[in-house]
């Protein structure tokens, strides 16, 4: 099974890039988007359905901005929008399918560098999405997190963890949540198989960042470590350019 997250940064967009053929070539079984930015889902979905795709949506109440999606090959035995949380499920922040041996959730978690109310509302997020996840291992004992995290979890994951000590994204407290998230039963499914430096899914579209490999790797797939012996494989696709962001795929027996 092929599952990708994507921060497509603007579904129409990433369509007018390429998008669409590539995700035929690609073969996933399910592909995560955030950031769709498009409340009439109606005018693309017909190109995801002819490429075998059941399509589930859930954009932002505010147009043009945030949004999420799944895709899958396969029709869940279920579908749950949003988080219960109205400030987050306005923003369109959370989808979760359910199929029979596992859960999967695309998720865009909120960014807080355009200042301190939303670095706020960024680390209230943070603190809501562990109890909301917290519940869910209740119910379902396999669960793949999927999406944009907006925080880099090591200083291997970022172009220059000292000059960002302070930047959202690398501050202690965020990526001490990472830390403790994982510590929770959760496997970072790329660092599993990956322990390299220099891989990215994120980067500026300033001074020539992405040519010159400047990013910050902050789109994940959180694994149940109970799944931990179907882990096949995962890969960043950091050569594609639909978006600011990359594809980032993982790959299970």
């Amino acid at each position: 099974m092929k599952i990708i997250t994507y921060n497509v940064n603007g579904i129409r967009s990433a369509i007018n890039k390429g998008l669409l053929n590539w995700m035929e070539s690609t073969q996933a079984d399910a592909i995560c988007l955030q950031e769709i930015k498009l409340s009439e889902t109606q005018l693309v979905a017909p190109f995801f359905e002819d490429l075998g795709f059941h399509c589930y949506w859930y954009p932002a109440q505010k147009r043009g901005y945030s949004g999420v999606a799944i895709l899958s090959k396969q029709q869940p035995l279920n579908i749950e929008y949003g988080m219960g949380h109205s400030s987050y499920d306005e923003e369109g922040r959370v989808i979760r399918a359910d199929f029979e041996d596992f859960s999967l959730i695309s998720v865009y978690f909120p960014s807080g560098s355009s200042g301190d109310q939303r670095q706020n509302f960024k680390m209230k997020f943070l603190d809501d999405f562990f109890v909301y996840i917290e519940d869910l291992q209740k119910k379902f004992t396999n669960l793949i997190i999927s999406g944009d995290v907006n925080v880099c979890h090591q200083e291997i994951d970022i172009h220059n963890p000292k000059s960002n000590a302070n930047s959202s994204g690398f501050l202690p407290d965020e990526r001490a949540w990472v830390g403790r998230f994982l510590d929770n039963g959760y496997i970072d499914g790329f660092r599993h198989f990956n322990q390299e430096p220099h891989h990215y899914s994120w980067w500026s579209y300033r001074a020539g960042a992405r040519q010159k490999n400047l990013g910050w790797r902050i789109d994940y797939h959180f694994v149940s470590a109970s799944m931990q012996t179907r882990l096949k494989s995962a890969a960043i696709h950091s050569e594609l350019l639909f978006s600011d962001h990359c594809p980032v795929e993982i790959c299970l027996f």
